[in-house]
């Protein structure tokens, strides 16, 4: 893929010089996205497709037609990958992202998201390719929010510090690199079970037994296409200016608990909450730790015009669990 740009070009004949202007094609600049099989690994794909640049996006188990098949923490294979496509920028989504699965399975999990991101930070700065990494609002521990760039993290689980340990190593190796931090994520789902927001679909259809849920930690579900129109506002604007690197913030403004997310999404689709119960104290049964309010200040990407208007939650979680309610169920089996 390529894109039309203005070239001058001097023509010579017997006693005239004329200036044209001509149309050039230049090429499209290449963005590689790690993690493009997952929720938001897809979204930042798409986002960038339909702004004209080429996209070469990174699968492992699931990797599908027109992806690439590459272990992250398979040091040549990164090389080769680097070596073969020469991206312009780099969106680091690949992660082990759910807290109690990192708690569990600690050494695979610190080897995606601290050795591969390290090892991905190096090669970009070696390709002077922008690198752009996706962290989490759980650096925090949530006691004293809103949360600002500078503001010191002090994660409470192994997800979270491996997370903070990734945005060290990619700032020490690739200095000129992007940190984006975001809370939890929804959007275009292939399951409800792939986001923590879609999967409370199910409590809220289970209609006939009462279910509780959290009514205690504060969360901002932000849409995935949110996240991913900044990574390619910040992706854009680094290309031109330097001075666009290390920590951003970015977050959706509705506050709301486990407990509300289900509400919110019963009152969206006419669904009965009555089965809904409250929970106001912490769960026992998480092996990792959350914290409370992790809330994230998200000014410094706004100052710059490099954030967006995020989507409603009422619109944007019909959006993408309009096609699980039972009149829809065949849309799965044709897009996903």
């Amino acid at each position: 893929m390529s894109r039309a740009g203005a070239e001058l070009r001097i023509i010579f004949s017997p006693g005239r010089v004329q200036l044209v202007q001509e149309e050039a094609m230049v090429p499209a600049p290449r963005v590689l996205v790690t993690g493009a099989t997952g929720l938001l690994g897809r979204a930042v794909c798409t986002e960038f497709q339909n702004s004209g640049w080429l996209v070469i996006g990174t699968g492992y188990r699931r990797a599908r037609p027109r992806l690439l098949r590459c272990d992250l923490t398979d040091e040549d294979a990164v090389k080769r990958l680097l070596h073969e496509y020469k991206p312009d920028v780099i969106v680091h989504c690949a992660a082990e992202r759910r807290p109690d699965v990192v708690e569990r399975h600690t050494e695979a999990a610190v080897n995606l998201n601290v050795h591969a991101t390290s090892m991905l930070a190096k090669e970009a700065a070696g390709c002077r390719a922008f690198f752009l990494y996706i962290s989490t609002d759980y650096v925090f521990d949530g006691r004293n929010p809103p949360y600002g760039e500078d503001d010191s993290p002090n994660p409470l689980n192994v997800y979270g510090r491996s997370k903070l340990e990734g945005e060290r190593e990619t700032l020490r190796h690739c200095p000129g690199a992007v940190v984006l931090r975001v809370p939890v994520l929804f959007g275009e789902v292939e399951s409800v079970s792939e986001s923590a927001v879609t999967s409370l679909w199910l409590k809220v259809q289970e209609t006939t037994e009462s279910c509780t849920l959290d009514h205690c930690q504060q969360r901002f579900p932000t849409d995935s296409r949110d996240v991913a129109t900044v990574c390619r506002k910040l992706a854009e604007r680094a290309r031109q200016d330097p001075s666009i690197r290390g920590i951003f913030h970015f977050s959706a403004k509705e506050q709301m608990t486990k407990y509300e997310m289900a509400i919110a999404i019963a009152q969206a689709f006419n669904l009965p909450s009555n089965h809904l119960i409250p929970l106001t104290e912490q769960p026992a049964s998480a092996s990792a730790l959350r914290p409370i309010n992790s809330h994230l200040n998200c000014s410094r990407l706004e100052l710059l015009n490099l954030s967006v208007q995020p989507r409603p939650f009422t619109s944007a979680i019909n959006d993408c669990l309009w096609p699980f309610t039972p009149d829809k169920l065949w849309r799965q089996t044709v897009f996903h």
